[in-house]
């Protein structure tokens, strides 16, 4: 899903989505969106790459599945500032490309919502939501 729509920036609770609540995120997506460009910046990678080393067997196997789903997007070779966590990483991409925040995380969330970047989250464990304007 390389398409160059509208950029949505994924973080690692979303990649998890498909195994956790079954839902096809890339579909959704769409739905929202219509051909979005998923972005996954390169510390998100390395967060699920270290979760995965600290996980139970059947965690890890989910994490590795998540993984592979963010192999179907465009990875965006960027590093954490200093001082920087992978949560503040994405508020500045956000900002920096006036793009959406796709998130299962709900302090993310808020911190996004707070200072207007649009939220793409799981609705009822069913189907992806918008709460904000798309650009």
């Amino acid at each position: 899903m390389k398409a160059r729509g509208i950029p949505v920036l994924l973080d690692s609770s979303f990649l998890l989505i498909p195994l956790e609540d079954g839902v096809d995120i890339f579909s959704e997506l769409e739905r929202l969106m219509g051909l979005p460009r998923c972005l996954v910046p390169r510390p998100v990678i390395e967060e699920l790459r270290r979760l995965r080393e600290m996980a139970s067997p059947s965690e890890a196997r989910k994490i590795g599945l998540a993984l592979k789903l963010a192999e179907r997007c465009e990875l965006l070779d960027v590093e954490l500032a200093e001082g920087e966590d992978v949560d503040d990483l994405l508020v500045r991409l956000a900002q920096e490309l006036r793009c959406p925040v796709a998130t299962k995380d709900g302090e993310l969330r808020r911190r996004l919502r707070k200072i207007g970047v649009p939220v793409i989250y799981l609705r009822q464990r069913a189907y992806l939501e918008v709460d904000g304007e798309l650009p």
